[in-house]
């Protein structure tokens, strides 16, 4: 529920700032995300199989640098916004060089 509530919200400022040029959108990741939250609820070992947070900073920061007018009410998924600005080799944002990651869900 909580990702359709994030989607139908950025949908509806979409809208409503839209004249004002003021864009609203959502970033989630393909991967898990290393945080707090996921060290406590995994347990040991988790970390290796979770991207680092700056992927999703480097996503936003990707997407904050668009044209508003035109970058609104979209959902956007980190790994592909970096792919969209040439950023192909994302195994930088891996701690564990050796796994690999599959998308768990693409929004086109």
């Amino acid at each position: 529920m909580a990702k359709y509530n994030m989607s139908l919200c950025a949908l509806g400022w979409a809208e409503e700032f839209r004249a004002d040029g003021i864009a609203a959108n959502c970033l989630w990741p393909a991967t898990a995300i290393f945080t707090a939250a996921m060290e406590m609820l995994g347990g040991s070992g988790v970390k290796d199989q979770c991207r680092k947070p700056e992927i999703m900073s480097d996503a936003a920061y990707a997407i904050l640098s668009r044209d508003s007018k035109q970058a609104t009410g979209y959902f956007y998924i980190d790994e592909n916004v970096l792919k969209e600005e040439g950023i192909t080799d994302l195994s930088s944002y891996q701690y564990d060089k050796s796994k690999s990651f599959n998308i768990l869900f693409v929004v086109k």
